[in-house]
């Protein structure tokens, strides 16, 4: 067992989770409801994070989160929107409600290659710029080196001046560290770094970027929740999931809903603790609730 696992006195057992997850499989049509997939809508991060992104593009984007909200009342906003961090200040003036939150992909998403004085420049600049939730990249160059401490230290510097770039503005900015698990070969290896960015002030842990080959699975999730359950019964402070990349299905918003609400419980089912970064997702969420085709997003 490795020195962050042991302390926290959890081993990922695999044969274990791949049972329950095929439990959990068997169950999703049973669960969803369009209650659950109301749920599911309202924890999103609506995201566009393209090459192709400009501020007329993005401007597009919150002209369909307000046309939504007109059309679909009924229907709750998305957690937040989701965009590069040079994109905060759009999102911040045409959102319909602060209730919406702007969230920033940055620290030189998605790979973190750069140096931490440039990194710290961007989620500083973002923050300033309107940014509520920061999303960055574990530094896998450290990482996957062995060098735990200086990826501590990325994530702790990071925190820090987001921090006090929100104490600013007298306001408070979430945080979710990226582990980009589909690049961590083994359990152990995601669950250390899960416990790393805990212990470093991460709220959220996330699964990926959605920029490699493999990004979100449900084996990657459970591990990440059982690691959250292990560090708050460790320490009474609730971090929140994000699995993000790939999720395009109603039914794959289900089945990551059904693994947080199997290790955690119904606590975490709410937009404060759950999220799904997705760009694909809505139209589908909508879709299974309304019975026909809906494509606004």
């Amino acid at each position: 067992m490795s020195t962050l696992s042991s302390k926290y006195g959890y081993i990922p057992d695999k044969d274990a989770i791949d049972r329950s997850l095929q439990t959990i499989s068997a169950s999703l049509e049973s669960l969803s409801s369009n209650e659950v997939l109301m749920q599911c809508f309202s924890m999103m991060d609506l995201t566009s994070l393209s090459n192709k992104d400009t501020d007329t593009s993005i401007t597009k984007l919150l002209e369909k989160v307000n046309v939504f909200r007109k059309e679909y009342p009924q229907y709750p906003l998305p957690a937040s929107v989701c965009v590069y961090s040079n994109f905060a200040h759009i999102v911040k003036k045409l959102r319909p409600t602060p209730e919406l939150h702007v969230t920033c992909v940055s620290a030189c998403f998605p790979t973190s290659q750069s140096f931490l004085e440039v990194k710290l420049k961007e989620c500083e600049m973002a923050v300033l710029g309107g940014a509520d939730e920061i999303d960055i990249v574990l530094a896998l160059n450290s990482f996957l080196d062995g060098k735990f401490d200086k990826a501590r230290e990325e994530i702790s510097e990071v925190r820090r001046v987001i921090d006090e770039a929100a104490a600013y503005q007298n306001r408070k900015v979430v945080l979710k560290v990226i582990l980009e698990t589909g690049l961590l070969v083994t359990p152990e290896l995601i669950a250390d770094a899960s416990f790393l960015a805990m212990e470093e002030g991460a709220d959220f842990i996330k699964t990926s970027t959605g920029k490699v080959e493999v990004n979100a699975t449900p084996m990657a999730a459970y591990i990440m929740c059982e690691c959250i359950k292990a560090f708050y019964q460790k320490t009474g402070r609730k971090v929140g999931f994000k699995p993000a990349g790939g999720i395009s299905s109603a039914m794959d918003a289900v089945c990551y809903y059904s693994i947080v609400s199997t290790i955690l419980g119904k606590e975490w089912l709410n937009k404060n603790l759950l999220r799904f970064g997705v760009s694909r997702l809505a139209n589908n969420l909508v879709s299974a609730i309304e019975q026909k085709t809906v494509s606004i997003f």
